[in-house]
């Protein structure tokens, strides 16, 4: 254990990277929890993967004409995506998990495609990596630059504001949108909120988990907080709390075995919603 330690020490001391991956891990982890309490009740906590698929296709189309900084295509094509989502899901004839599906394989199938058929500049030159570390995130957690960790700082400061600003009236949307338009609520501007912090989330969440694995830190936290607490507020504090850990915990250990960074931290997020769903059932044995 001591030499846990130790190797923890010297990686964080001599390796500005392994200190850029705690920073931009941490915040993105508590992004997507908060996040993912209000889609996941409000059934709608497949979007992020569907908008994943929606980013990795706008990432191969950025790649393919060579922009240096593809956040300039993808941040804005996600956001449309998920206003469009959110906004015509249930008001149109394909209804939003159908829309959900359709947006998440087509963009999909032709990332890969535009990948694949013509040359990525600035690529690795290899197709099957630079797909495979888009979709599963990248497998060394020396990746991340210091453009990228002042990137998410800005832009998870700016999802922790709106969120604590507009927390009463996200929760009315959320629980029950009609009694909120009925009562002088403009849901119509808070969905449009929820849609661009989930864009944002989404879009950094990809540097370090990959487009398939997004979801996964936006519904593991949510569920197991709501297996032992009731309160929108307390699950919400409690899959924030949740999902920290278990993205500190999985960075450690991406750094101790050498293990793929996303992959680990959703590994970890499974097994502890394991042991709270658990508590959950001895807490319901014990009031019954």
């Amino acid at each position: 254990m001591a030499e846990v330690f130790s190797k923890l020490a010297d990686y964080f001391q001599n390796v500005p990277a392994v200190r850029y991956a705690f920073i931009v891990g941490v915040l993105i982890a508590l992004c997507s929890s908060l996040l993912g309490v209000t889609l996941v009740l409000r059934r709608f906590s497949f979007i992020g993967d569907g908008l994943s698929h929606v980013a990795f296709g706008a990432m191969a189309v950025a790649a393919v004409v060579g922009l240096t900084d593809n956040m300039l295509l993808v941040m804005p094509v996600t956001v449309i995506c998920a206003v469009l989502l959110l906004a015509s899901g249930k008001n149109t004839k394909i209804k939003g998990d159908a829309s959900v599906a359709m947006i998440s394989v087509g963009a999909l199938a032709i990332g890969y495609l535009l990948m694949n058929k013509f040359p990525i500049r600035g690529g690795s030159g290899n197709i099957s990596g630079d797909v495979c570390s888009t979709l599963f995130g990248s497998t060394s957690i020396l990746s991340l630059t210091p453009l990228d960790v002042w990137v998410t700082v800005i832009l998870s400061l700016l999802v922790l504001v709106m969120f604590i600003l507009f927390y009463h009236k996200i929760f009315a949307v959320t629980f029950d949108e009609t009694f909120a338009r009925a009562t002088g609520t403009k849901a119509g501007l808070y969905n449009l909120i929820i849609a661009v912090i989930i864009a944002v989330v989404i879009v950094l969440a990809m540097n370090v988990v990959g487009s398939l694995l997004i979801s996964a830190l936006i519904i593991f936290p949510a569920l197991s907080a709501m297996r032992v607490f009731k309160s929108f507020k307390s699950v919400t504090v409690c899959a924030a709390c949740v999902s920290v850990c278990c993205a500190c915990t999985g960075i450690i250990i991406s750094i101790i075995d050498g293990t793929p960074v996303g992959s680990t931290i959703v590994a970890v997020d499974i097994a502890v919603f394991a042991v709270f769903w658990l508590i959950g059932l001895i807490k319901g044995g014990v009031r019954k």
